[in-house]
């Protein structure tokens, strides 16, 4: 497998579990509508290592452009790589809108807010502000890749002990689940920007019930404050560290 379709593959497995996770909560008739906020971070949480544990060793499982972006700017990818990687990353978020349409299929006609089903594929504000909702995506992501270069160091994980390999995305898993649960309140968390672009395109083209617009007007903050994020954390984790 090249890395190109690992970080494909991986991406599509991250937002059809994670975006899985809050069709359940949000879509009627579901055994797990109303399921709570709690159960959303959770799902993605352990979305995010499912994702990672299915291709780390292959591509190192970015599965995410703020990420890729990051470990450029400071060195550690090589930024020819960089346009494949976040190409890959946008379709694999495609493909995984479209699997979790086909897996809520009965589910959208009786679904009747077409918010909530737009909710499904995209994050949105909980307060429409976008100063605010930029700012909350841009620290919510760099704590992500602060956290993320601070969990693989070597003086948490020694390289090539075996520990880096099989603890590691769990760890990471856990960190997305503390972003969600501590700052996804305002916006929702995208900290991706393939996560909330791959599935609103989804959104856009499938045939989906009652489904309404796709809110162009806002995807460009979880698109921006991602990738601003992504940046100044691992700037800054160099810079500390």
């Amino acid at each position: 497998m090249s890395a190109y379709l690992a970080e494909l593959l991986g991406t599509m497995i991250l937002v059809f579990l994670g975006d899985g996770v809050v069709a359940n909560v949000l879509l009627k008739q579901t055994k797990g509508n109303n399921g709570g906020w709690i159960v959303i971070t959770v799902g993605w949480g352990l979305a995010v290592a499912m994702a990672v544990y299915c291709t780390n060793a292959i591509s190192g499982a970015h599965l995410n452009p703020a990420v890729t972006l990051g470990l450029a700017s400071i060195g550690k990818f090589g930024w020819d790589l960089v346009p494949g990687y976040i190409a890959a990353q946008v379709a694999g978020g495609f493909l995984g809108g479209v699997l979790v349409w086909l897996a809520y299929l009965p589910h959208w006609a009786v679904t009747p807010s077409a918010g909530d089903k737009l909710g499904v594929f995209s994050t949105g504000p909980a307060i429409r502000h976008n100063v605010s909702n930029l700012i909350c995506e841009a620290l919510g992501t760099a704590m992500l890749m602060f956290g993320l270069l601070a969990i693989l160091s070597p003086a948490n994980l020694v390289p090539n002990s075996g520990w880096d390999k099989g603890f590691a995305p769990a760890i990471v898993g856990m960190l997305v689940g503390a972003i969600g649960l501590s700052l996804g309140g305002p916006t929702g968390y995208a900290i991706n920007p393939a996560r909330d672009l791959g599935p609103r395109l989804a959104h856009f083209f499938l045939p989906i019930a009652g489904k309404g617009g796709s809110d162009w007007g806002y995807a460009w903050i979880p698109i921006v404050g991602p990738i601003i994020g992504g940046i100044a954390g691992a700037l800054l984790y160099k810079a500390v560290w």
